[in-house]
């Protein structure tokens, strides 16, 4: 990935983990790796524990952030949170898949911010 798509990544990152804490969600652990890949954010809201996904994007030109979330990448997901859960040293609480849509504007200007909860 190339520095400037990892920038963006990491900002919108960022602004999610900030939307999400405004929004009631205790940030757990951020960039976590797993055998299958990378989890972007572990959080809990209330008694859920919430793997969220960040899709971060600058205009249109591929496509809405939304959808970018596959039914590929919605299997993917799954098996993250699923090899996340393996590693709890006790019986996992409720949990769901959500997704938080960043789209940015020019001079990384926040445009839109938008929670996706149970989006797989």
């Amino acid at each position: 990935m190339g520095d400037s798509r990892r920038a963006t990544g990491r900002r919108g990152e960022a602004i999610a983990a900030e939307h999400l804490a405004g929004l009631g969600y205790r940030i757990l652990q951020t960039n976590v790796r797993t055998r299958y890949g990378e989890l972007d954010i572990v959080a809990r809201e209330g008694d859920v524990l919430a793997f969220v996904e960040v899709r971060t994007r600058r205009g249109s030109a591929f496509g809405s952030a939304e959808e970018s979330v596959t039914p590929r990448k919605r299997r993917r997901l799954t098996e993250l949170a699923e090899a996340y859960l393996q590693t709890l040293p006790e019986p996992p609480p409720p949990c769901r898949i959500d997704v938080v849509v960043v789209d940015l504007g020019p001079g990384d200007s926040v445009r839109r911010v938008e929670l996706i909860r149970d989006a797989v």
